[in-house]
């Protein structure tokens, strides 16, 4: 693990004493969880994220894509694509006993963790529809991207170079999509009920809501 050696290299003795009690998917989340939601629009290397300890959806999956290859899973991250009056959103996954599970950041409480209990990849996606909401309360939710592993970026020192997330999320952009409504079912959708609503934004950085234009 080149890359991984390069951000423990680079990482002070305590942050590599962190590296330590991120053992399990579970505690990696706990960690995501108590980082402080970002709206800046950079992107954080795996490092950054580490030492600020601060990040969005996309910083988040990236780090903990590169902890999951640590504790011995492939560094594999997805993405969610909406339907153009939202943002999309991230998520490492990873596979135990044939199953799927996720970790993420986001600003939205029910966008986080997903046990490892999903017999492929669509169950899992699907798992996030109900909470993939905007804040007119449309949900938003209409495809997502087959996985890509981050191990193809070794070479560009993905684990600790900033500028190396971009060429990241232009890999996301060249992954096969798949979609998961037809239109019939677009048009059948109903808002989500207000009490969901605001329980999904407990907590939120309203800074970093998306804002949708007009339908018109």
């Amino acid at each position: 693990m080149i890359s991984w050696t390069a951000f423990e290299n680079a990482a002070t003795k305590s942050e590599r004493r962190i590296f330590d009690q991120l053992a399990t998917p579970a505690r990696l989340q706990a960690f995501l969880d108590r980082l402080t939601y970002s709206s800046d629009p950079i992107y954080r290397s795996p490092l950054r994220v580490l030492r600020e300890r601060k990040g969005h959806c996309f910083d988040g999956a990236v780090f903990a894509a590169a902890v999951l290859q640590r504790i011995g899973y492939p560094p594999l991250i997805l993405e969610l694509l909406p339907n153009g009056r939202d943002d999309d959103h991230l998520l490492a996954v990873y596979r135990k006993d044939g199953c799927w599970g996720a970790l993420a950041q986001s600003n939205f409480t029910g966008l986080r963790y997903r046990e490892p209990i999903y017999r492929s990849l669509r169950e899992l996606v699907m798992s996030y529809f109900e909470q993939f909401y905007n804040i007119d309360r449309e949900k938003t939710l209409r495809g997502y991207t087959e996985p890509i592993n981050l191990r193809a970026y070794d070479s560009r020192e993905w684990m600790t170079r900033d500028a190396t997330m971009r060429q990241i999320a232009g890999g996301l952009d060249r992954a096969p999509h798949r979609k998961v409504l037809t239109r019939k079912m677009v048009r059948g959708l109903v808002l989500v009920d207000e009490r969901s609503f605001r329980s999904g934004l407990m907590g939120a950085v309203h800074k970093g809501l998306y804002q949708p234009r007009d339908k018109n």
